[in-house]
């Protein structure tokens, strides 16, 4: 296991930083890339403490930067001789809605959650096959249900579900196995990097006002009991090693629940019924 080389995004802090420290565990040579290399203190002290700072390799990569992305890949595989795994674990929360926002912003969620993630697998798709790796990617429960005043996310995570759901079964003709991964709430620093002041918010919604302050206590209950990165992260170091992994994964009974809604909602209503309970 040692000898095998794993490349993952976005794990300064989250689930991704758990990610890498679960791979390095397992005994994966670990590349931990973030956009800013100068937050990589935490896991670094992370990993000193785990025993497996050996094992990582922290570098930097923007995965909305097409060239740098195809610069890294080649890099690793160079290397380490070989990539046998991705995770695709990036991205970034955002909150708002179609009036209140311009295309813009939407275009920018797209490129982060959705492009993003195309450009690394893009890269890295040719030595997995060589490698008859996996590529595993962080989606989420909102990239199956909708969910009011997250459309620009849902948007990019349900682009993400079909994208892979469709190349899953092409590219297992070539050995690459294709998972996506989807927690729910999770204990981590990527709800706060929504960045947003919650009495602003509300004052600025007009119409919504109300609708949003329901959503945001109803939020900050799912969150105070949320799943832990690690425990999400657990799920994910498991796929690489799982020798028949699905393509779709759900990384609580809490997310298994939320999505079971969906996929048994042939008209829409039931979804329809339990998101809009958010807003009272």
């Amino acid at each position: 296991m040692s000898e095998q080389t794993v490349l993952i995004t976005g794990t300064s802090t989250g689930i991704g930083l758990e990610i890498a420290l679960g791979c390095a565990r397992a005994g994966w040579r670990t590349v931990a890339t973030m956009r800013d290399v100068g937050r990589a203190e935490r896991l670094r002290d992370a990993a000193d403490a785990a025993g497996v700072a050996q094992l990582i390799d922290v570098r930097r990569l923007d995965v909305t930067e097409p060239d740098a992305v195809s610069a890294c890949v080649e890099e690793v595989a160079s290397t380490y001789g070989r990539l046998d795994a991705v995770v695709n674990n990036a991205g970034a929360g955002h909150l708002g809605t179609l009036e209140q926002e311009n295309v813009d912003d939407i275009r920018a969620v797209m490129e982060v959650n959705f492009f993003g993630v195309l450009h690394v697998s893009q890269a890295a798709l040719p030595h997995l096959r060589e490698s008859r790796g996996r590529l595993v990617t962080v989606s989420s429960v909102g990239g199956i249900v909708g969910q009011p005043f997250n459309e620009a996310y849902c948007a990019a995570k349900f682009a993400v579900e079909g994208f892979m759901e469709a190349l899953a079964p092409l590219a297992a003709t070539t050995g690459v196995r294709v998972t996506l991964v989807e927690p729910g709430a999770v204990a981590s620093e990527f709800v706060a990097n929504v960045g947003i002041d919650r009495d602003a918010a509300i004052a600025d919604a007009g119409v919504y006002g109300p609708a949003l302050r329901a959503y945001l206590a109803r939020s900050a209950a799912a969150f105070a009991a949320a799943q832990s990165p690690a425990d999400a992260a657990a799920v994910v170091v498991g796929t690489l090693t799982d020798p028949t992994p699905p393509v779709r994964v759900q990384t609580s009974d809490g997310a298994r629940q939320f999505v079971g809604v969906k996929l048994a909602d042939l008209d829409g209503s039931a979804v329809d019924r339990l998101t809009s309970g958010w807003l009272q």
